[in-house]
């Protein structure tokens, strides 16, 4: 089946941007995929590379940009604070630049430098933990595509008053950008500390959810994405994701 998603950003944005930072493929990828004619928006073939996709319209992937896309790798890693997960800004540090043969974790051969590897579903600079670096579109399109059901797993310490009303509300009724957000499981583990398992990923969800109730985090840790753990691998570090596991996450598990 096609992919398939709506834009939902604020303001106008080049279509191989947006795939490039939603994980979907690189903008050089994508680039390709346009000139063989495979993406469309709205249902009309986009034959301009520099075409920009609007807010609210649909942009579909046909079934052969899938086959296209199903070659690459899929890296696992552990993303400290202070790197950013996609194309950097000027000044800031990209997540990729930690992909070095020390900091590698198994067998599997290091990224070139000037790999083109997006992620699949961002994690915010001042947030760290499980971040997942692929050219595979296949693997891109079962993690963050819209029909995928995998949740995300998150241990977040805020600051506030943790009441039983501020997570009643955490859990069902929160609006953000004129939708309210599905349902998630929030709780408690700690006075100051709790568990999220989101099955969407909005731009800095769990920090704009605390403010919603009063509270401020504090610190932010991805420990989970589908049947994909942060277990064994420390900060900083990256390992190859396994073939097993990359079934998994085809199938849509949540455990291996």
């Amino acid at each position: 089946m096609a992919l398939t998603r709506v834009y939902d950003g604020p303001e106008p944005v080049r279509i191989n941007k947006w795939l490039g930072q939603t994980g979907v493929c690189s903008r050089r990828e994508a680039d390709a995929l346009i000139a063989d004619g495979l993406v469309s928006i709205e249902g009309q073939i986009v034959t301009d590379a520099g075409r920009k996709i609007e807010p609210g319209q649909t942009l579909t992937l046909a079934d052969r940009a899938e086959a296209a896309l199903a070659s690459g790798v899929t890296i696992v890693l552990h993303k400290p604070v202070g790197y950013v997960s996609g194309q950097p800004e000027p000044g800031k540090v990209p997540a990729v630049r930690l992909l070095t043969a020390a900091n590698r974790l198994g067998e599997g051969e290091v990224p070139a430098a000037d790999a083109s590897l997006p992620p699949i579903g961002r994690l915010d600079e001042d947030s760290r933990g499980l971040l997942m670096l692929s050219s595979d579109g296949v693997v891109a399109k079962a993690v963050i595509g819209p029909e995928s059901t995998l949740d995300k797993e998150y241990l977040v310490r805020v600051t506030g008053d943790v009441t039983e009303n501020a997570l009643a509300q955490l859990r069902h009724g929160i609006m953000l950008d004129g939708r309210v957000l599905k349902r998630a499981k929030v709780t408690r583990v700690e006075p100051h500390r709790l568990r999220f398992i989101l099955t969407e990923g909005r731009n800095r969800q769990i920090r704009r959810m605390c403010e919603r109730v009063g509270l401020e985090v504090t610190d932010l840790l991805r420990i989970r994405i589908g049947p994909i753990r942060l277990d064994g691998v420390p900060e900083g570090r990256w390992r190859m994701l396994t073939a097993e596991e990359r079934g998994a996450l085809l199938s849509g598990s949540s455990a291996i």
